[in-house]
């Protein structure tokens, strides 16, 4: 045969026999993914065997044997027909597909740059670029003006208070909060001693400095 096409970018929905038998095939944009799917085409052959096979399940004898000898007319004509089927399907589905000269990929008409005559891959629209562009810078200055209102706002926080993200007491995390969201205790605050009035290290049950029972 000639030099076959779409090598790649379709699927084979072909059946060889039964009473359904018959060509059929599934192109595909290589950008987008869509899909065109060529007509049906009847496998006699294939049919007039599954139709045998199904009288030889039902009387069996000479139509078996009949069914049998017409199986092996369907293999042998099956790749024939399919290279026939297959290259009229290539023809219809050329007529909904361009090949681009650049990426060498099949697109279809939504895909396409007309005025380039080439792929919206390798020939983007200028328009749409244009538009894609202003979109992108949008969200870049926002985030640059965003990120300005957060130094702005960061510059108010109190850094200098120590924060406890975990609760000595329970183990809870804090997030940073003066007391415990769970259990009350007074957090990033350092305790002291009720007797000698020295500080405590986080969790002392007593104290470092007289031996008071916290």
């Amino acid at each position: 045969m000639s030099e076959m096409n779409f090598s790649d970018n379709f699927q084979d929905l072909s059946v060889k026999s039964g009473t359904n038998a018959g060509f059929q095939f599934e192109f595909h944009c290589e950008r987008c993914s869509d899909k065109f799917r060529t007509a049906f085409v009847p496998f006699k052959r294939g049919r007039a065997a599954g139709w045998l096979d199904k009288a030889a399940g039902m009387f069996g004898g000479v139509l078996k044997e009949i069914g049998s000898a017409t199986d092996s007319v369907v293999e042998t004509g099956y790749g024939e027909a399919h290279d026939e089927a297959l290259a009229a399907a290539i023809a219809q589905a050329q007529t909904h597909f361009h090949r681009c000269a650049r990426c060498t990929h099949h697109l279809c008409a939504k895909c396409w740059n007309a005025d380039k005559g080439l792929c919206l891959s390798c020939a983007p629209s200028a328009e749409v670029e244009i538009e894609a562009a202003k979109a992108s810078g949008e969200v870049y200055a926002a985030g640059e003006k965003a990120a300005l209102e957060g130094i702005q706002r960061g510059k108010k926080l109190d850094v200098k208070r120590d924060r406890q993200l975990v609760c000595p007491q329970c183990g809870a995390e804090t997030k940073g909060a003066k007391f415990c969201p769970e259990c009350g205790t007074p957090l990033a605050v350092q305790p002291v001693c009720p007797q000698c009035a020295a500080q405590l290290p986080a969790g002392s049950k007593f104290c470092p400095e007289c031996g008071q029972k916290i």
